[in-house]
């Protein structure tokens, strides 16, 4: 069945953390929602607990984002059956070890979630943003985007792709209808695993720490409004731009070597 007389927003890693935040930002204001995940991750019930709470329309898509074909398969029943006014790439992994014991598949799974997948959903799924009169796009990034770390080496580096990738496209983009923003939020309260690292970093990781309901609020209203970068916490994000790599690279990395320990 085809739903093109409505538009829908689009949200990858829309089951939990910050990604369950923007589906409930954007229903709150009336907007219909095709939520993507894994499989088992109760993406239906909290689909169905969105719609019971706000009217509007909330579908919903598992599939593995790690896999180019699920990607490709997803990307060509969303332009089939939908006009696409928003896509939010929100799906990402990180993961904290020593390069020299990091497995194939750990590499494999960031690049292709966080690096692979966002680019393709956004270059398949473009030409259905342009075909509205206003779309946008936003591409969850991150604070570590702004200085490589050690213990981590391929998160950083892919989130900044991120934002590398998101302000070109929105350079290329800046003359039509479709908006591109970036956003770059720290930590955040997304689960008690992450909770419980931040909480190891003493003081200043706990008091850096966000709350993903703050940052999808403040996220959709700055991209709603066209902003090209979004920066949830300034200060953090001062911090890391105008310190020198040379002072930030190991603080970062011996922070995170804790980690493992």
């Amino acid at each position: 069945m085809s739903h093109l007389s409505k538009k829908y927003g689009v949200i990858t890693g829309a089951s939990q953390g910050l990604g369950m935040a923007f589906a409930k930002e954007l229903a709150s204001q009336n907007l219909n929602l095709i939520l993507v995940s894994l499989p088992g991750q109760q993406l239906a019930q909290k689909a169905s607990q969105l719609m019971q709470e706000h009217d509007v329309e909330v579908l919903f898509y598992e599939t593995d984002l790690t896999v180019k074909e699920n990607v490709i398969t997803l990307c060509q029943w969303l332009n089939a059956q939908f006009d696409i006014y928003l896509l939010i790439n929100n799906a990402g992994v990180g993961g904290t070890r020593r390069f020299t014991e990091a497995s194939v598949q750990y590499i494999d799974t960031i690049l292709q979630l966080n690096v692979v997948a966002t680019s393709l959903l956004t270059h398949q799924l473009l030409p259905n943003l342009l075909k509205q009169p206003q779309a946008y796009i936003l591409n969850v990034s991150s604070m570590a985007a702004f200085s490589p770390i050690g213990y981590k080496t391929v998160y950083p580096a892919s989130k900044t792709f991120i934002h590398s990738f998101s302000r070109g496209l929105s350079e290329e983009l800046k003359k039509t209808g479709v908006v591109v923003s970036v956003v770059n939020p720290g930590a955040m309260a997304t689960n008690e695993d992450t909770c419980k690292r931040i909480n190891k970093l003493g003081f200043w990781g706990r008091l850096t720490l966000l709350q993903p309901e703050k940052v999808a609020g403040y996220c959709i209203k700055k991209l709603f409004k066209k902003d090209r970068v979004i920066m949830v916490n300034p200060w953090s994000w001062l911090a890391m731009v105008l310190l020198p790599i040379w002072i930030k690279l190991p603080v970062l990395s011996n922070n995170i070597k804790k980690e493992i320990q």
